[in-house]
């Protein structure tokens, strides 16, 4: 039989196909796979929650098991460090915080887990300032308010925060108002969200900064004592010609007037179709975008119409 080099080469050229491919398949990392026996719309699962949006977090959870009778979310709410620390243990399966991942944590999780926890914005929030009912300012800047915050300001104000180090509000104020200076001023921890509220409530020289998802739902009777208890504060417009200052309504977070707004994100370490990806399916859809916008904060996955009307603010 007469030698074809041709088919030869051909020959060798798939037998070194194969060898790569079957190499890879050796090396390649197999995925943990972040399971359960749960099912889109069934089971248990653990997920953890930035403190500062229990009240919306708490709505949405009520209405999602009310819909699946099989299904049960328990949620742990805690400062954002530590719902960040919980994407490392099992039981976890989702978080909820301000902020999505960084490019540096998704490949982190890549190499931990071999894929990337699924992330993406759902709603727009907004930090609230509040102060007592007998406070004699209740209009400021953001210039007013960095310099209260970083020890300049002429003002003596005590400032209460939800946490002093771990928490979403906190890491909001240091890198978008003190834009990455540390905390100077006369300020105070409380222990969550309601207590920065109550400490507010009995300090006439107090200044206190919440998620506004605790005390922005007017119809919400639990909010509206809030409401009673302490002034909600109005910042200048942040996207105005003129000299305004509005309160984190939902309109003015929508426009972008108020200059504190943020975003309110997920976290899903689970990657098959188990009961995270189903509480990620009502949060994203409708009957989920809807409670946002009826907790009065903004959501991201639907439109929102604004309609002209005179408002005193």
């Amino acid at each position: 039989m007469k030698f074809n080099p041709n088919i030869f080469v051909r020959f060798l050229t798939i037998i070194a196909i194969v060898l790569v491919a079957a190499s890879c398949n050796l090396n390649k990392k197999k995925a943990k796979v972040i399971a359960g026996d749960d099912t889109i719309n069934s089971g248990t699962i653990h997920i953890s929650v930035d403190e500062s949006f229990a009240p919306i977090i708490d709505s949405q959870i009520k209405v999602f098991m009310s819909l699946n009778p099989k299904a049960r979310i328990i949620a742990h709410y805690k400062p954002e460090a530590d719902c960040l620390k919980d994407m490392l243990n099992d039981s976890t399966r989702m978080i909820i915080i301000t902020r999505g991942l960084s490019d540096d944590e998704e490949l982190y999780y890549k190499d931990t887990l071999s894929f990337i926890p699924m992330h993406g914005r759902i709603a727009t929030d907004a930090i609230a300032v509040i102060t007592n009912n007998k406070a004699k300012d209740s209009l400021f800047s953001v210039a007013e308010i960095r310099g209260m915050l970083g020890g300049t300001s002429p003002y003596n104000y005590e400032l209460v925060m939800d946490g002093l180090k771990a928490t979403s509000t906190v890491r909001f104020l240091i890198d978008s108002v003190l834009r990455g200076q540390s905390l100077k001023g006369n300020v105070k921890a409380a222990k969550n969200s309601e207590g920065v509220i109550n400490y507010v409530a009995s300090s006439p020289n107090a200044i206190g900064f919440i998620g506004v998802s605790w005390i922005g739902n007017r119809e919400d009777p639990a909010q509206m004592t809030f409401q009673k208890k302490v002034r909600l504060a109005a910042l200048q417009c942040a996207n105005c010609t003129e000299e305004v200052y509005v309160r984190p309504y939902q309109a003015n977070m929508a426009m972008k007037r108020y200059p504190l707004n943020r975003g309110l994100h997920y976290i899903l370490k689970e990657n098959y179709a188990g009961l995270g990806k189903g509480f990620v399916n009502f949060l994203t859809h409708e009957k989920g975008q809807l409670i946002f916008r009826r907790g009065y904060l903004v959501p991201d996955r639907m439109a929102l119409q604004i309609r002209k009307a005179n408002v005193t603010e």
